[in-house]
């Protein structure tokens, strides 16, 4: 199962979160949210349940 680890504001801010956690090794989803796919749409990033807690290791050093 995909848990929700951070919600971000637009795509950008989405992108640079999922190299961050691709660089620590966590494997990373993202799905937008609202019916705009646009870079102005929030976006849940996702990670496996079993690596929420090293995600957001890497998240509160962030």
């Amino acid at each position: 199962m995909w848990v929700v680890v951070y919600l971000a504001l637009n795509l950008t801010e989405a992108w640079t979160v999922r190299d961050r956690l691709s660089a620590e090794g966590v494997l990373v989803r993202l799905r937008v949210t609202g019916s705009d796919a646009g870079d102005g749409s929030s976006v849940e990033v996702l990670v496996p349940e079993a690596e929420v807690a090293e995600a957001m290791e890497v998240l509160n050093t962030f």
